[in-house]
């Protein structure tokens, strides 16, 4: 059982290198970067782990604020379960105080869902880390929507986001990031009334 003064490990999910930096499978990565910037930290290779990481404190000052890891795997999204495992083995993490922030291709663009638990959706970012660890971790799904004709997900996913999503991106991303910080500090269901859409 994990007790409130676990550290948590968030995961955003991409692929590493600048070619997919602005990928929407690396949204993922886009607000592991915006909570490193709000805590004042900067993402260095970890030791432990094929993976980069900060680590700082969300929330507010005293005993509400969370010990936390921020977390970019560098091994590609498909095999994002082995940094992870190790990551939650070096810092004694519970399951339960994970977060895999991702893109979801079955929620409209920019929709947020957040949940505990269940599949993986066809996610190989997903099914790496349950093949490694179960399922019990927590997800913030971030809406892409699906692919427009008959473009293949796969060449969809590893798109950059249109002109117009861009627009609202900066905006949608802060969105996200808010709804991890109040999932640290109120829980699961809070956030989800807040920002389940």
């Amino acid at each position: 059982m994990s007790e409130a003064t676990d550290p948590w490990l968030i995961v955003g999910l991409g692929n590493p290198g600048p070619e997919y930096a602005a990928n929407r499978h690396n949204v993922g990565f886009m607000i592991a970067d915006l909570l490193a910037e709000r805590i004042g930290g900067k993402f260095k290779r970890a030791q432990k782990a094929q993976a980069q990481v900060v680590e700082g404190r969300i929330g507010p000052p005293g005993p509400a604020s969370r010990r936390v890891i921020l977390a970019k795997p560098m091994s590609y999204m498909n095999l994002s379960g082995g940094p992870v495992t190790a990551l939650r083995d070096f810092y004694k993490v519970p399951t339960d105080h994970i977060v895999a922030i991702h893109d979801e291709l079955d929620i409209d663009y920019g929709m947020l869902r957040l949940k505990l638990g269940g599949g993986d959706n066809g996610h190989n970012g997903l099914k790496s880390m349950t093949k490694s660890m179960g399922s019990d971790y927590h997800r913030i799904r971030f809406g892409i929507g699906r692919p427009p004709g008959r473009m293949q997900v796969a060449d969809f996913v590893l798109k950059d986001f249109s002109s117009t999503e861009r627009k609202e991106l900066g905006y949608l991303v802060d969105r996200a990031a808010d709804s991890v910080e109040c999932l640290l500090a109120e829980g699961l269901e809070r956030a989800q009334s807040a920002y389940n859409s």
